[in-house]
């Protein structure tokens, strides 16, 4: 019997990542419309990167669904992602899992 028919279905049908991931700490700010208020604005930064989101720490706690455009603050880029997951706080912020909605595998500017 194949190795992989030994496992759970449930991890047998889990999704393989889109691409390398890095851990990287990289200073971003990030901007939503939270419940159609005003806009709202804070400074954060991530854990975990790669080509199609990130795992990102916020001050704030932000809702699953909720989209946010990320400004990578060493190369002035923009992009716009969507909350797909939300973690637990932690002393330093709430991590939140960010996929983006155009993938984007330069705007890190790491090697991926």
């Amino acid at each position: 019997m194949p190795f992989s028919l030994d496992l759970p279905k449930d991890i047998r049908s889990r999704h393989k990542r889109r691409g390398p991931r890095m851990n990287c700490r990289v200073p971003v700010s990030i901007e939503w419309n939270g419940n159609m208020g005003p806009k709202r604005f804070e400074s954060a930064f991530t854990r975990v990167v790669n080509g199609y989101g990130c795992l990102l720490v916020s001050p704030r706690e932000v809702e699953v669904q909720q989209v946010l455009r990320l400004t990578n603050l060493a190369s002035r880029k923009a992009v716009d992602g969507k909350v797909v997951w939300k973690g637990g706080q932690r002393p330093d912020g709430w991590d939140l899992g960010v996929e983006f909605l155009a993938s984007d595998l330069n705007f890190w500017g790491l090697d991926l």
